[in-house]
């Protein structure tokens, strides 16, 4: 399948085009108006270092519906004992650059640039992007960000420090987006650990169709910072 090159402009070929790695089209900038446009088409930017920006779509996708949230009866324990306190919206940047500092650390390598750091912190100032944080103490031990968009979360990546702490920031998050009757978390691609939350695999133009209808609904977040 041909790969698109980006121009100036904000339009993206269909993302149903896209071959079945996700990956469509290459180019582009990451200005909050791109990336806002991309997401509300199910496309998201990924990439390493020094390559061209490259945007995805892939198929299937990996989804979380909120009704189906699985938690196993360890990580309930652990939120009831109260080990750790949970913000959202607290730390934006702190946990952006936290969850890229880690898998450098862990010899993965950073799709985490520090054009995408700023980007999508500056998404947070415009009330796009949040982030849940977990603590112990003053000590920011766990968290992850996403975008927002209607109905549905973006997730985009988390990091730990003391174990569990993701998890507990994770479940968390999505008893949250139900309570504000969010319908969607787009997780992306497929993982065993998200699997083991309940997350599902759907064909992309079922993901294509349900974002559609989604983002065009209210939910009861806040407006703005979710803190």
């Amino acid at each position: 399948m041909p790969v698109y090159l980006l121009s100036r402009d904000l339009s993206f070929p269909p993302p149903e085009i896209a071959d079945k790695s996700g990956l469509l089209a290459v180019g582009g900038d990451l200005s909050t108006s791109r990336l806002i446009w991309a997401y509300s088409q199910g496309i998201f930017p990924w990439y390493n270092p020094g390559e061209p920006i490259c945007w995805w779509s892939p198929d299937p996708r990996l989804i979380l519906e909120p009704a189906n949230l699985h938690v196993s009866r360890r990580t309930e324990r652990i939120i009831r004992q109260g080990r750790f306190q949970v913000t959202l919206d607290r730390a934006f940047r702190e946990v952006i650059r936290a969850c890229s500092e880690t898998r450098v650390k862990s010899g993965e390598g950073s799709w985490i640039t520090p054009e995408m750091i700023e980007a999508y912190t500056e998404l947070h100032y415009l009330g796009r992007t949040h982030s849940v944080e977990t603590w112990q103490g003053d000590r920011l031990v766990g968290g992850l960000y996403g975008m927002s968009m209607g109905r549905v979360f973006f997730g985009e990546s988390m990091f730990t420090k003391v174990s569990d702490a993701s998890k507990v920031a994770f479940v968390t998050l999505i008893r949250q987006l139900s309570e504000w009757a969010f319908a969607m978390i787009d997780c992306q691609v497929t993982t065993w650990h998200l699997l083991s939350f309940g997350a599902k695999e759907i064909p992309r133009p079922l993901f294509l169709k349900k974002l559609k209808e989604l983002i065009n609904l209210k939910s009861g977040a806040p407006r703005g910072k979710w803190s």
